[in-house]
């Protein structure tokens, strides 16, 4: 049977998931529970844990609660996924119809490339129907006053460029999701100390995994619409004005071609005003949540990245390497040549090597993924990877600079050089930073020219 028959199947066989209830206690941490269930299937509980030292201000009970009920909503996708029960019920908390459509639309496109590579094909409103069964509960209004940035640290070039063009200001914060060396390194190679350094551990119930090893549906979930979640509740308990992340404008392009099918919809433009518009409409707390790369391609981000060498050696994009000990570049996947590529024009073949531990423009095993980055077939790859445009242009000054190796011989051969850098290059004004942060990025990009 194709997945989509496994689909309808477990459609039909678990019709509903129940999102049950919470807790949530302060301790020596503040730790939280969910419970989901399957009924006739399993339960799941999954786990966040946040230090105790992250609370510097004295929180409402009630604003916690409500927050921690709404990382759950998004908490429960990973869930759902397995065997993607049409009825989704909420006991946990109320919902309002409007929560439900912001729901719905995230659920479906979150899930766009999960439905995409298992072949199923429905529509948002027939995916899930959502219902609550608790009386509507209204939040009293509340005063606060944020300062400082709150910013999320990935460990990635973009996290790095976000700290540069952020460390002049004050109050400033780190946040980083299951902490491993790589996050932690640029954070602290950014002036940051523990204390500054908000740590969080997001635990999947493990249970997931045996439903999946049984053959239940699998694949991609929005992470980053969690981290949303997330850092909005550590920002409330920080006394925080801004949650800043470093998701640029190429994110707005689909992953698969004449589709909305994006593998990075959670960082897009409409997401984030998505997400603005849900908190500013439930919460009405003084609290902004904008991607400060937004008005940036990944070939500025490159640019600016490649003046910071004292991340160069610290800093990790690759999701495969992230899985061993060391958190190596697998220099197997797309993220790993992708960010080899946009990095090119910007660091010398000896430098890329002494990053990546080899020159990836050598191997005539990545091919095929070279021409999914470039746009050279049906679909990018399903990573969080630049613009076809861009790639291309990296390529293309590589050449034109006589670099030479397989991939780069293969380009030279079969496509034209593309050089035009003017559209990639602009800066997009289509951002939610505000003058004053606007003004830091553009006097950045500037300082360092063309």
């Amino acid at each position: 049977m194709d997945n989509f028959g496994i689909f309808k199947e477990y459609r039909e066989k678990y019709p509903t998931f129940l999102y049950k209830s919470y807790t949530c206690k302060l301790e020596d941490d503040l730790e939280i529970e969910y419970q989901f269930e399957i009924p006739g299937l399993c339960e799941f509980h999954p786990q966040i844990k946040i230090k105790k030292d992250t609370i510097r201000i004295n929180p409402n009970p009630s604003y916690v609660e409500y927050l921690v009920f709404q990382i759950g909503l998004i908490e429960l996708i990973s869930y759902v996924k397995c065997t993607c029960s049409p009825h989704i019920q909420i006991e946990a908390g109320y919902i309002s119809e409007e929560q439900i459509k912001f729901l719905k639309k995230l659920y479906f496109n979150g899930l766009g490339e999960f439905l995409y590579t298992n072949g199923i094909s429905i529509s948002e409103d027939e995916l899930f129907h959502i219902t609550c069964t608790r009386e509507k509960e209204v939040l009293e209004p509340i005063s606060y006053e944020g300062k400082g940035n709150l910013i999320c640290i990935g460990g990635g070039k973009d996290s790095c460029v976000t700290l540069e063009l952020l460390k002049n200001e004050e109050n400033n914060s780190c946040l980083i999701i299951n902490p491993k060396h790589p996050s932690l390194s640029c954070a602290v190679i950014a002036g940051y100390h523990d204390q500054d350094i908000i740590k969080v551990e997001r635990i999947l119930d493990r249970t997931i995994v045996k439903r999946n090893e049984e053959g239940f549906l699998n694949g991609h979930t929005p992470l980053s619409s969690v981290i949303a979640f997330i850092s909005y509740l550590c920002a409330y308990l920080l006394g925080k004005k801004n949650i800043v992340l470093s998701n640029e404008s190429s994110a707005n392009q689909s992953t698969v071609m004449g589709t909305n099918i994006n593998h990075q919809y959670s960082k897009t433009f409409e997401f984030e005003n998505d997400f603005r518009a849900y908190m500013d409409e439930n919460l009405h707390l003084d609290i902004h949540y904008f991607s400060l790369l937004r008005g940036l391609s990944e070939y500025n981000i490159a640019k600016l990245f490649s003046h910071y060498r004292i991340y160069h050696p610290v800093f990790r994009s690759c999701n495969l390497g992230s899985k061993t000990e060391e958190w190596k570049w697998c220099c197997n996947c797309s993220k790993c040549l992708f960010i080899y590529i946009i990095l090119s024009p910007f660091l010398t073949k000896e430098e890329r090597i002494k990053i990546f531990g080899e020159d990836l423009y050598q191997r005539e095993d990545l091919l095929e993924t070279f021409k999914e980055i470039l746009g050279y077939t049906e679909n990018k790859p399903f990573e969080c990877v630049g613009t076809y445009e861009e790639a291309r242009l990296a390529v293309s000054e590589c050449i034109e600079k006589e670099e030479t190796g397989y991939l780069l011989d293969y380009y030279r051969k079969h496509y034209p050089l593309e050089l035009d850098k003017k559209e990639i290059i602009k800066y997009n004004e289509e951002n939610n930073l505000g003058d004053y942060y606007n003004k830091i990025v553009k006097e950045e990009l500037s300082h360092y020219g063309e």
